[in-house]
């Protein structure tokens, strides 16, 4: 066997045709002791470091060969060096803008006089354009929008003088008067009135409690009215199913069944020719019936001087029952009052809204969110809180409640614009090239 690296040789191949004839009798036993030879050094084993070798500087070649990463081109731009010499910051005396002014004129720590300064803030901040725009802090209004412009009224084209003088906007008489709440036993409500203790986030339990219970009867009463409506709507739809099956089978009863039965049917008679005619009344009837009504008035009028002389026996009684009454409702407005300036009359009328029949504007007033945690909704930390309620809602509901606007609802399909459309006839007015 030839030392020299090469194909394995063959010997003793009758025939070389075909690629069997090719692969037969091939000598491999270089490759079969080469192959022994490392498994006798894997069994008996060698040092790592005669068989491994450790590179901790690395390949020049490799190295230069790698691409860097490009550059920012910020970093470029700032890495950049300019010809120009920057622009020096340190004050430089006696260099002005070309206005030389006095000696004797107070200036600013800057080299500004205080007329420039001023006109320079001026222009900063907006000057009589801005100023115009602030409100007033005081109780007096800056501007009246139902006061008549004077100059505006004053000036008329004399080619108009024909024409009546502009009248004057007026303000309306409620604008001066305050909102009228929709709540039918309150005449103010807070802006923003107190929650309930019982929708607390860690509530007690007695008011978690009461809140539970009435708004479980709140919702019972709900649901037997829908039930009462279902059951009041079903038969009445049930009664004019049955009218309407019987005027179908009245149609169908021809005219010679009826008169089988042994009766003529009157459908065809007019409902006027059935009605029977007044008869004329004899002077003694229209006797009987004036002394009749002649009587009821007589008795009508002694009902009454007799109530009248009664009240005059107890003009003493009814001035006592006055002045109480008056008492009465002297010391309600005072304890109404006293709950108005402590608060708790509101907010309990708030609580229990009870509507008045006349509403501001044509819709009805939402109802408030249902503000109840259930029992297996209660957490004992903050983490686990999932907020609820909204606040703008909660504050538009409330502006509704105390008459500022009317009552509206959220538009779900809008009204669009209407469109017409045309057919332009345009495309028929051509000319053919060549004639006029």
């Amino acid at each position: 066997m030839s030392s020299s690296v090469g194909a394995p040789q063959q010997h003793n191949q009758p025939s070389r045709k075909g690629k069997k004839a090719w692969r037969k009798n091939v000598d491999v036993s270089e490759i079969q002791k080469g192959l022994e030879d490392a498994r006798e050094e894997v069994t008996k084993g060698h040092p790592s470091d005669t068989l491994f070798t450790v590179d901790t500087t690395g390949s020049d070649t490799i190295r230069k060969s790698h691409k860097t990463s490009k550059p920012l081109k910020v970093d470029e731009i700032l890495a950049a060096r300019s010809a120009v010499p920057a622009i020096s910051t340190h004050k430089r005396l006696g260099v002005t803008d070309g206005i030389i002014e006095p000696s004797s004129k107070r200036r600013k720590g800057n080299g500004v006089s205080p007329r420039e300064y001023d006109r320079l803030k001026g222009i900063a901040y907006g000057g009589e354009s801005v100023r115009k725009d602030v409100v007033q802090t005081d109780d007096t209004p800056s501007h009246d929008p139902w006061a008549l412009d004077s100059a505006r009224t004053s000036e008329q084209d004399p080619q108009l003088s024909y024409l009546e003088n502009r009248k004057p906007t007026k303000a309306p008489t409620t604008l001066k008067k305050p909102p009228i709440s929709l709540l039918a036993n309150a005449s103010s409500l807070p802006a923003v009135p107190k929650p309930k203790p019982g929708i607390s986030y860690n509530p007690v339990f007695q008011d978690w409690d009461a809140l539970l219970t009435s708004a479980g009867a709140a919702e019972v009463a709900a649901e037997r009215k829908r039930l009462a409506e279902a059951a009041a709507e079903e038969e009445k739809q049930r009664l004019i199913a049955a009218a309407q099956n019987e005027r179908e089978n009245e149609e169908y009863k021809t005219e010679d069944e009826s008169a089988w039965e042994g009766f003529e049917s009157e459908s065809g008679v007019a409902e006027w020719l059935k009605k029977r005619r007044p008869e004329r009344k004899t002077p003694a009837e229209r006797n009987k019936v004036k002394r009749r009504k002649e009587a009821e008035r007589q008795a009508k009028w002694e009902a009454q001087m007799k109530k009248r002389e009664k009240q005059a026996r107890q003009v003493e009684s009814i001035a006592k029952q006055v002045e109480r009454e008056a008492k009465a409702r002297a010391s309600a407005m005072n304890s109404v009052a006293a709950k108005k300036d402590s608060g708790d009359s509101d907010e309990e009328t708030f609580h229990n809204e009870v509507l008045r029949r006349r509403k501001f504007g044509k819709h009805n007033l939402p109802s408030p969110p249902l503000e109840l945690v259930l029992p297996d909704e209660l957490r004992d930390s903050l983490r686990l809180l999932k907020p609820e309620g909204n606040a703008l809602g909660d504050r538009f509901r409330n502006i509704m409640l105390r008459g500022k606007i009317e009552t509206r609802r959220p538009i779900s399909q809008p009204k669009k614009k209407r469109r017409t459309m045309t057919e332009k006839w345009t495309y028929k007015d051509f000319r053919v090239p060549g004639e006029v």
